[in-house]
């Protein structure tokens, strides 16, 4: 960049004419167009990744590779326990043989390995279950980090259904899914934040018919798929940018432990059962007092005796994401 200015500076400098820039000698035309097509930035971080504690640089990698397909992994253990976990370092890398890569990575604060890794090198198969927005807050949900055992398909709400080919459970909400062996794993490292490339196989998919178009070619509208960016970013791709909480470091209740009169009714999707289900406690009787007592608009949804409007109050809180308040409103009585 400096040696452009100090070559257009000396060339306008010998310039004695008052023509345009089309009547400028070659030399100051050049050096002019560069500046103006070429945006140089005005500083740069240049890192090392060496350098960087892994937790950083990886925020880095996930913030700068972005937006990513999500991965919504299907697979079982050697005694035929469910296992359900998202995983954004996923794409496709062949259609002919379709092959998906994805890559559970070892855990970085602790260099362990997750159980879909243990769980496709003990059985080789795996459903790969895209996500759509329909379906985004119980995927995040899925991802906490529940005990060994612990079926996420129960905790995130999402439905188990059997494969044809493979014998782990494909998600039922899930737009397309693919039954897949697994060909290989590739171990990147053996530090915390290694990847393990699992390269699949499609031995069998399933579309919804609902996200097809009049040539029955998947409509990027109607899929309405989601995808991953750093923090807690994701991108809709018909909509553009949104954050998603991420699931606490504490386990969340999952939605199988909110009441029934909840899940039943019609007032709420599977992104709010998702975020009910994300708490790590349900509010005390004397939390949910203290609320009433001071909020008159719950007052008066009570006293109405009204299911479907206390059920339309909570959703707006969830709306806002005050999921403690839609709470302590599903939960407070007359």
């Amino acid at each position: 960049m400096i040696f452009f200015k100090l070559k257009l500076n000396f060339a306008l400098r010998q310039a004695q004419c008052d023509n345009c820039l089309l009547k400028l000698p070659f030399e100051i035309d050049f050096c002019l167009r560069i500046l103006i097509f070429v945006k140089i930035p005005n500083f740069m971080l240049t890192i090392d990744p060496k350098e960087l504690s892994p937790m950083k640089l990886q925020g880095y990698l996930q913030s700068a590779i972005a937006p990513r397909p999500i991965a919504f992994a299907s697979t079982i253990d050697k005694n035929g326990k469910p296992n359900l976990s998202p995983f954004s370092f996923f794409n496709i890398f062949s259609s002919n043989p379709p092959i998906l890569v994805f890559s559970p990575a070892r855990r970085v604060r602790n260099n362990t390995t997750k159980h879909t890794l243990i769980n496709c090198e003990e059985t080789r198969q795996v459903v790969i279950n895209v996500v759509n927005f329909d379906i985004v807050q119980q995927m995040s949900l899925s991802s906490t980090e529940y005990p060994d055992g612990v079926n996420e398909f129960a905790k995130s709400g999402l439905t188990p259904i059997p494969s044809e080919i493979v014998k782990p459970y494909r998600v039922a909400e899930s737009p397309v899914q693919f039954e897949c062996k697994v060909n290989q794993i590739i171990a990147l490292g053996t530090e915390g934040g290694a990847g393990n490339m699992i390269i699949c196989e499609v031995v069998k998919m399933h579309i919804n018919e609902a996200v097809l178009d009049a040539e029955g070619q998947i409509d990027p509208m109607k899929i309405d798929l989601v995808s991953r960016l750093g923090g807690n970013w994701y991108s809709r791709a018909n909509q553009g940018l949104f954050e998603v909480e991420k699931p606490l470091a504490t386990l969340g209740i999952g939605v199988d432990a909110i009441p029934e009169f909840v899940k039943e009714s019609p007032i709420f999707n599977g992104n709010d059962l998702g975020k009910l289900g994300n708490v790590e406690a349900l509010p005390t009787n004397e939390e949910i007092t203290i609320f009433v007592k001071q909020n008159f608009e719950v007052k008066g949804v009570l006293s109405a005796d009204d299911e479907v409007k206390k059920h339309q109050l909570a959703k707006e809180y969830l709306d806002k994401n005050e999921v403690l308040t839609a709470w302590k409103v599903l939960l407070a009585k007359q």
